[in-house]
C-alpha cells in the first residue's frame, strides 16, 4: 500500500471534499488528488439544502456555511409585470433545525470544508490526475500523473470517485449515463439593481419564456437563469438579462457586466450502479442532471456521506462487506426519483409557451387565495427540493417499519392501542426531525457512530432494557454510543429537560430507537432485549461478532471526541452501571 492511505478520494470538489472528511473523521487515512491546478473560481451551485445542512452539521461544518450564506426562506413568481404569489417556507410537517435554505457560492462552500478537511491533517493534491487504475480482491492501483508530467502508482485498499461528469472512474468502471441531453441555459453571476426584497428566490416570466434570480449574501449580486439564452455568446448578456427581466418584473432593472457566464445544455442521466469491487462513485460522476431545483451538489453530499461511514465502518472492521451493497441500494433509488422530480422542476422552470402568460395568473390566483391550497403547495415544493422526506424505509438496514402503536390507558383501567403520531419518525426516516426539542439529540448525531437510545423509567423489575444497553456499550462501544435519555442510569445519561426529546422521538417508558450513523432510525422497539437488540444489528455485526479491543475502542472514541461530543462512553462508567443494575 502507498504510504498506508487506506482510500483514494479523485476530486475535490464538495462531493470529494465530504466524503475525505467523514472518511478522516472516522481515522482512516485518506489520500485526497484532483487534476485541476487548484481550487474552481466559479460556482455552478449555489443553494444548500435543509437536510444538508443537518448533515454539516453532524459533521461540524455548518457554521462556515451560515457565516458565509444568506437564508432564503420564499419562492416568488412574476409574469408579464405582475406579481402572482410568493410562497413562504413551511416545514410544520418537516420538522428541522434548519427551516430555510442557504444561498451561498460553491466556491465559498468548498472552501469551508476544505478547510475542515486539512484540519484532519488531509490536504488537496491538486494537479494530481487519475489516470486510470485496476483492482483485485484486495487492492486498488491507481496510476496518478503529476502536473509535472511524472507519473505514480498509488495502491490503496479503496477508490472513491467523486471526478465529476467525465468522471474516469465511472468509465474505467465501463458503467454507463443513462438519459439523455435536455434543452441549453445560461448561469451568470452579476450585480443587479432591482426593487426586490433579498431573502427569496425569483421565478419571472415574460410571456414567452422564464428566468430565475437568486439573492447572494453580497448586497446587490445575483446568480440568474435564462432557460432560453437564444445565443452562446457572453457577450451582451447584461442587456439581455436586464430587458427580459425588466419586462417580467414589469419595472425597471438594471443588470451590470456579469463577473462570471456559463452557456451549457444539461443532461439528465445516471448509472445504474454506484459501486464495483473496492471502487465507488458519488455526485455528477454518478449522475447528472439539470440544475432547476439545485439538487446536484446536495445529493452528492449525501452520498458522500451515506458512503463514507459505511466504508470506514467496514475498513475497522465492525461490520462485514455485505454493508457496502446497500450504499447502491440506497441511493440508486434516490437518483432515479431526482432524475424524475428535476424533469419537473425543469419543465415549470422553463414554461416557454405564451399560454402560461394567461393561465398561470389564473392558477396562481387560486393557489394565494385558498389558504389549505397554498400551505399544501409549500409543503409539496418545499418537501421535494429539501431532501427532509428522504427515507431509507426499503433499505436491509432499515429492520422495522412504519409508527409503533402505543398503548393508551383507558378510564377503565384497561389498555388499548393507537398508532403513534405521523410526525414522529419511523424506522427509515431521519432522526433529526426530534433534534428540534433541544440540543442533546443535535449534539450525540455529531458521533461518528450508530447510537442506541434507552426511554428512561419502565425498566421493569428485572432491569433487562437497563442490562443489555450497559452490556452494549461495554460490548460495541467502539461503533455504537448508548445513551438513557433524561435518566442518571446506565450508560451515556442524555439530557432530556422536561421530556420533549422523548415525546419527539416517540419513545414511551422503556422504549428504544437504533440511529445510523447518517442520522437515520434503523428500528426502534417498545421494550429493549438483547433479542431484539440482536435482531437490529443482523445486517451490520460481523459474522463472528468481537468485542472491540481496549486500544480500538479508545481510539473511536478519541475520534467520536473530535466530533464534538459533549459527554462520552468509557468502560469504566458502563462497568460500574452494570454492577448497579445486577446488584438490583
Amino acid at each position: 500500500m502507498s504510504a498506508g492511505f487506506e482510500v483514494l478520494v479523485a476530486g475535490a470538489g464538495p462531493v470529494g471534499l465530504t466524503a475525505a472528511h467523514e472518511l478522516a473523521r472516522r481515522g482512516l487515512r485518506v489520500r485526497l488528488v484532483d487534476a485541476a491546478p487548484g481550487p474552481s473560481p466559479t460556482s455552478r451551485a449555489v443553494a444548500v439544502h435543509p437536510r444538508t445542512l443537518e448533515t454539516f452539521d453532524q459533521m461540524g461544518t455548518v457554521d462556515g456555511i451560515l457565516r458565509h450564506g444568506r437564508e432564503n426562506r420564499a419562492f416568488t413568481m412574476y409574469a408579464s409585470g405582475r406579481r402572482l404569489v410568493r410562497l413562504d417556507a413551511d416545514y410544520a410537517s418537516m420538522p428541522t433545525r434548519y427551516p430555510y435554505t442557504v444561498i451561498i457560492e460553491q466556491t465559498r462552500t468548498e472552501a469551508v470544508l476544505r478547510a475542515a478537511v486539512a484540519r484532519l491533517g488531509v490536504d488537496v493534491e491538486w494537479g494530481v490526475k487519475l489516470a486510470g487504475f485496476e483492482q483485485d480482491d484486495r487492492t486498488v492501483r491507481a496510476r496518478l500523473t503529476h502536473a509535472d508530467g511524472t507519473e505514480e502508482t498509488c495502491a490503496v485498499p479503496w477508490l472513491v470517485g467523486c471526478d465529476g461528469g467525465r468522471s474516469t472512474v465511472r468509465k474505467a468502471l465501463g458503467l454507463p449515463l443513462i438519459g439523455r441531453s435536455r434543452d441549453t441555459w445560461m448561469l451568470a453571476d452579476a450585480p443587479v439593481h432591482a426593487d426586490l426584497p433579498p431573502d427569496s428566490i425569483y421565478w419571472v416570466h415574460t410571456g414567452g419564456q422564464a428566468l430565475m434570480m437568486v439573492p447572494y449574501a453580497r448586497a446587490g449580486h445575483w446568480r440568474l437563469l435564462d432557460t432560453a439564452p437564444g445565443t452562446p455568446d457572453a457577450t451582451g448578456a447584461a442587456h439581455r438579462f436586464a430587458a427580459k427581466l425588466s419586462q417580467g418584473l414589469g419595472t425597471d432593472v438594471r443588470v451590470g457586466d456579469p463577473e462570471w457566464t456559463s452557456v451549457f445544455t444539461f443532461q439528465q442521466r445516471m448509472v445504474p450502479r454506484m459501486h464495483e469491487g473496492r471502487v465507488f462513485v458519488a455526485g455528477d460522476a454518478a449522475h447528472v442532471h439539470s440544475p432547476a431545483s439545485g439538487q446536484g451538489m446536495n445529493t452528492g453530499i449525501q452520498e458522500a456521506y451515506n458512503l463514507a461511514w459505511k466504508l470506514a465502518t467496514v475498513q475497522r472492521g465492525y461490520a462485514r462487506a455485505e454493508l457496502l451493497a446497500t450504499y447502491g441500494e440506497e441511493r440508486v433509488p434516490v437518483g432515479k426519483a431526482l432524475l424524475g422530480s428535476t424533469r419537473t422542476a425543469t419543465f415549470l422552470v422553463q414554461f416557454k409557451n405564451a399560454l402560461a402568460s394567461v393561465a398561470l395568473p389564473v392558477v396562481l390566483g387560486v393557489v394565494r387565495t385558498v389558504p389549505p391550497l397554498r400551505r399544501a403547495v409549500q409543503r409539496k415544493v418545499l418537501g421535494g427540493m429539501s431532501g427532509l422526506r428522504l427515507a431509507y424505509t426499503t433499505s436491509s438496514l432499515t429492520t422495522g417499519a412504519g409508527p409503533e402503536p402505543v398503548p393508551i390507558v383507558t378510564p377503565d383501567a384497561s389498555s388499548v392501542m393507537i398508532p403513534r403520531p405521523r410526525h414522529v419518525p419511523a424506522p427509515g426516516e431521519r432522526a433529526a426531525c426530534a433534534a428540534v426539542a433541544g440540543d442533546a439529540l443535535a449534539r450525540e448525531l455529531r458521533d461518528v457512530r450508530w447510537t442506541l437510545l434507552v426511554a428512561p423509567g419502565g425498566h421493569g423489575a428485572d432491569g433487562v432494557p437497563l442490562r443489555t444497553a450497559t452490556d452494549a456499550a461495554a460490548r460495541y462501544g467502539a461503533w455504537l454510543s448508548v445513551r438513557c435519555v433524561g435518566s442518571a442510569a446506565g450508560p451515556g445519561p442524555l439530557p432530556d429537560p422536561g421530556g420533549a426529546l422523548s415525546r419527539a422521538l416517540g419513545l414511551a417508558a422503556g422504549a428504544w430507537v437504533l440511529v445510523r450513523p447518517d442520522g437515520y432510525l434503523a428500528a426502534r422497539g417498545d421494550r429493549l432485549t438483547r433479542h431484539t437488540l440482536a435482531q437490529a444489528l443482523e445486517p451490520v455485526l460481523p459474522r463472528a461478532s468481537r468485542s472491540p479491543s481496549g486500544s480500538d475502542r479508545a481510539a473511536s472514541l478519541e475520534y467520536a471526541s473530535g466530533a464534538l461530543r459533549a459527554v462520552q462512553d468509557t468502560v469504566g462508567t458502563t462497568t460500574g452501571a452494570m454492577k448497579t443494575e445486577r446488584a438490583r
